[in-house]
């Protein structure tokens, strides 16, 4: 995926807002860099005064080992998918009232984001795919209430979409296309796979937008929040 530097400025500026990141801040960096959430583990700090301390691969991958680092190192903010957060959880880490929590990149369970709410100071469930830059949506999380995408970052739209693609109403499931100023250009060298994702977007009254088809099935709620359902091919 081909993502222009607008696009990432974008992202980092938007994530530097909401969730938040400052000068007082120490992100713990866990995630491989070839999965492009690491985008926002090492340059968010980065730009906004920030500290970032980048662990070890082997000490991520290993529940015990990634507790007494977190312990160790006393982060503000940590991102993960809730594969990582459940490892973490199932090794005995109980959270700590300063800390942020990040999760995406896949679906989190109810039971999961509870365990988190609990012991943490707060929570955010994050969505994107790389298609549209890291992180599309972003939702802090409330106890006792349902896992949600949340609402659109910075200079972002979310659509709800029928097989037409016309909008549908509120508590309707559609298929989400998102646009905006993180779509990226498309798939380096899939010119066919970049039209048939990649569409111009009838919704924007400028010239030029463009919308990414996610393929992912949702609903929205009476207050804009996304509920995520599945996939639409499965």
């Amino acid at each position: 995926v081909s993502v222009p530097h607008r696009a990432l400025t974008n992202f980092l500026w938007s994530m530097a807002r909401e969730p938040g990141c400052g000068p007082g801040d120490t992100l713990l960096a866990l995630t491989t860099i070839c999965f492009d959430i690491s985008g926002l583990e090492l340059y968010l700090p980065l730009v906004t005064g920030g500290t970032v301390e980048v662990l070890p691969a082997d000490s991520a991958r290993d529940g015990l080992r990634l507790r007494e680092a977190v312990e160790r190192t006393a982060p503000t903010i940590v991102q993960a998918t809730p594969a990582t957060w459940t490892m973490l959880l199932a090794a005995g880490w109980c959270g700590h009232p300063g800390l942020k929590v990040l999760s995406g990149g896949e679906a989190l369970p109810a039971e999961t984001a509870e365990a988190l709410l609990a012991g943490n100071g707060e929570v955010w469930n994050l969505y994107g795919p790389t298609e549209t830059t890291i992180w599309s949506a972003a939702s802090r999380l409330v106890p006792n209430e349902p896992v949600t995408l949340g609402a659109p970052i910075a200079n972002t739209a979310l659509y709800v979409l029928d097989g037409s693609r016309r909008p549908v109403p509120t508590g309707v499931a559609g298929e989400l296309y998102i646009a905006g100023h993180g779509v990226a250009d498309g798939y380096l060298g899939r010119p066919d796979l970049t039209a048939e994702r990649f569409l111009p977007d009838p919704f924007n009254p400028l010239p030029g937008g463009r919308m990414y088809r996610t393929g992912d099935l949702v609903r929205r709620l009476a207050d804009g929040r996304l509920v995520y359902l599945g996939r639409i091919d499965s």
